[in-house]
């Protein structure tokens, strides 16, 4: 469907945004949009603005009385179960578990971005995660059933 497209291409430039935000001081939508144009992504401004608003991102004093985007402190509010339930329905496409090991297959591009969901939302469960483009690597801790955790992931794409 031409719907999951458009939807692979919003992920991806939000990975890319995220990438661009954590390296670098960005002080306007503006600068940010010429950044991601540098990079062969075709944006508007009010594409960048709705982007910014669905990513969170708040400005931040960086000195001199100059501000720039960043992530909130508080994550795990801006990172809820629903708002989880609503990453993993729209991008995510298959989870296996090995181990203590869980696998993620996302869409293109929207892996960073399910990566990011799960390592700011502080499931006691997990050890941490490693992203691909469109692949990542869950670490279930000791002692706790990885296969446990990947169903109750994979209840979060089929629940409404």
């Amino acid at each position: 469907m031409w719907f999951d497209g458009v939807r692979a291409v919003k992920n991806y430039r939000q990975a890319k945004i995220k990438a661009i935000v954590e390296a670098q001081s960005i002080e306007t939508q503006e600068e940010l949009a010429a950044i991601l144009r540098e990079q062969k992504i075709d944006v508007t401004q009010a594409t960048v603005s709705r982007d910014i608003k669905e990513l969170h991102l708040v400005k931040v004093p960086y000195g001199r009385g100059k501000y720039r985007y960043a992530f909130p402190k508080d994550l795990q509010r801006a990172h809820s179960e629903v708002k989880m339930k609503k990453i993993f329905q729209d991008v995510v496409t298959h989870i296996e578990s090995s181990g203590n090991l869980i696998v993620i297959k996302t869409h293109p591009g929207a892996g960073g971005t399910v990566a990011f969901a799960l390592d700011n939302a502080h499931w006691p469960e997990l050890i941490g995660t490693v992203a691909g483009d469109d692949t990542i690597l869950v670490i279930v801790k000791q002692g706790v059933s990885a296969q446990d955790v990947a169903e109750h992931m994979r209840n979060m794409i089929t629940s409404e």
